[in-house]
């Protein structure tokens, strides 16, 4: 496995462009929340909701990126798991409106996708994705380590 400072560099070779990098700011946020909030609008079958209260399709792709922001770093991850406590206020502020989550979700993931292709397309590079799918989970710490380094935290 890479380490985190290797995954950041190899990141950063097709996100060099400000206006690129100001995009990315905006859309790997959303289109985080988005596929959390998609996610979370599932139907749960009522033979696993009725066992288990409260259960969330979301809560297991959570669980599973969680553990691999854990074997990167452990100072990310914490700065992770807080963010993903926002995303889900956001989720749970939405639900309580009656709202459709999933119609907001799906329109958010569409609009940050397009804003991150033409991101990139300014930038004149493919998405990191293209190459390694694993860099879909490395846009958001990668973002996050910025913040850490201007509040001069250390994330290795």
């Amino acid at each position: 496995m890479s380490t985190v400072d290797q995954w950041f560099s190899e990141y950063a070779e097709s996100h060099q462009h400000p206006t690129n990098k100001l995009i990315h700011w905006i859309c790997v946020p959303l289109i985080f929340w988005s596929i959390l909030a998609l996610l979370y609008s599932i139907p749960v079958p009522s033979w696993i909701s009725d066992s288990i209260e409260g259960y969330n399709w979301s809560y297991i792709v959570v669980f599973a990126a969680y553990i691999y922001y854990l074997r990167l770093s452990i100072p990310l991850s914490l700065g992770i798991a807080i963010f993903v406590i926002a995303c889900y206020l956001i989720i749970f502020s939405l639900e309580k409106t009656g709202l459709s989550i999933s119609v907001i979700a799906f329109s958010v993931f569409v609009l940050a996708w397009i804003g991150q292709f033409i991101g990139h397309k300014i930038e004149g590079k493919k998405p990191s994705f293209l190459k390694d799918l694993q860099f879909l989970l490395i846009g958001p710490v990668w973002l996050l380590h910025f913040i850490y380094k201007k509040l001069n935290i250390s994330y290795t």
